[in-house]
């Protein structure tokens, strides 16, 4: 199982339909999409000074906008299918399906991740796919890492990844790759061939 995260940047963009048709075509079960926060999760963090609402609020908003982008997934794509759960992403897998995560439930019901901004889909990202024994984890961002692989370290420094993506990655028994938006014939030629460098530590 593979997770795929996609970045809400690519939200309007040709390239996020791109994406999401060569992750139906491919996953046959096997692959397992993150939605970004994007716009929705950016409204979040805009609005908060303003509204006076807490971290740990924030951060739960922050979520459900998530679950908003999830949404916008399934529109674009009709193959997608949600699952909120290990137990229905299992099914879904053995069904064949692409699997959208609805976040939600699994996440509000872990008391150990850190409700605030360092914490954002990347991260929860590579809690999912260490929650599940995930063979691959992979991040679609809008722009291209310039340079690869570069060390964890070096990608949060340089806002590529949020603040708090190392301490979940390390929990992680997979490898771990970055690709910008317009990079898909790149992964579905990686994706074929079995082979993908990881990032460095």
């Amino acid at each position: 199982m593979w997770v795929v995260k996609l970045g809400g940047s690519l939200l309007g963009t040709p390239e996020l339909k791109i994406w999401l048709a060569l992750l139906a075509e491919k996953s046959d079960g096997r692959i397992v999409i993150v939605p970004g926060g994007g716009v929705f999760a950016e409204t979040v963090r805009n609005q908060q000074v303003f509204g006076q609402y807490s971290d740990a609020a924030a951060h739960t908003m922050a979520i459900l906008a998530m679950e908003q982008f999830g949404s916008v997934l399934q529109s674009l794509q009709p193959d997608l299918v949600a699952a909120s759960t290990e137990l229905e992403i299992a099914e879904c897998s053995w069904q064949h399906r692409t699997i959208v995560w609805r976040p939600h439930r699994m996440l509000f019901a872990d008391d150990e991740i850190p409700q605030n901004w360092n914490v954002t889909s990347d991260s929860l990202a590579a809690w999912l796919a260490a929650k599940i024994g995930a063979d691959r984890l992979v991040i679609v961002k809008h722009e291209p890492v310039p340079e690869q692989p570069l060390p964890l370290k070096r990608l949060q420094e340089q806002g590529i990844v949020d603040g708090a993506f190392k301490q979940f990655a390390q929990h992680l028994n997979c490898p771990i790759n970055i690709y910008g938006k317009v990079e898909h014939a790149a992964f579905a030629k990686a994706w074929d061939d079995g082979f993908i460098p990881a990032l460095a530590d």
